[in-house]
């Protein structure tokens, strides 16, 4: 299992294209979220404890690119539904038309940027008994790539560092985002 530290950077640099399409505030909200989602995978260490299934294994049903993509678009629908009232009426957020289809797209959008960010690093540094099988039950298929070890302290934290001036360096640009019709603010 790779280092959480592993998953937060990878996760801060798939929430990196949050830069371009939303700028400042939105893309900080935006790697924020996706951090609170980077971890959730692992969500199978503690059902095993609780429920006897095989889909429940470690790097199982949960380490799947699909299963990530069906939570994130319910997570979308409820976050659209549930927060999009509370964003319009909060005076922090500077706009009172944000739409529920771009609280959608936001949410659901770090959803997976953060789900699919820890499935990229845990395939990257899968030993080979413990490979995932990330496009199950499309394809059944363990994939094992081990281009680095999972508790390479020197990987992890490269990946943090750069992770961070990343974010750092977009944040301190004065850039505008692209007009997209999912634009925040």
């Amino acid at each position: 299992m790779v280092e959480p530290i592993g998953h937060v950077a990878m996760a801060l640099l798939f929430a990196v294209p949050a830069w371009l399409l939303w700028g400042r505030r939105p893309a900080v909200t935006f790697a924020v979220l996706t951090q609170a989602t980077a971890l959730l995978p692992d969500v199978d260490l503690f059902l095993r404890e609780h429920f006897v299934h095989p889909l429940l294994q470690h790097h199982g049903i949960t380490h799947t690119v699909p299963f990530m993509l069906i939570a994130g678009v319910v997570f979308g629908v409820g976050a659209a539904y549930a927060l999009t009232p509370v964003l319009n009426a909060n005076r922090l957020i500077h706009s009172d038309s944000i739409t529920p289809e771009t609280t959608f797209v936001f949410t659901t959008a770090a959803f997976w940027a953060g789900g699919l960010s820890h499935i990229a690093v845990d395939l990257l540094s899968a030993e080979p008994d413990a490979g995932i099988a990330p496009l199950w039950p499309l394809y059944r298929d363990e994939v094992v790539l081990n281009i680095v070890a999972y508790d390479s302290t020197p990987v992890n934290l490269g990946l943090i560092v750069t992770a961070i001036v990343v974010h750092v360096v977009l944040y301190r640009a004065e850039r505008y985002p692209y007009e997209t019709r999912w634009r925040v603010g």
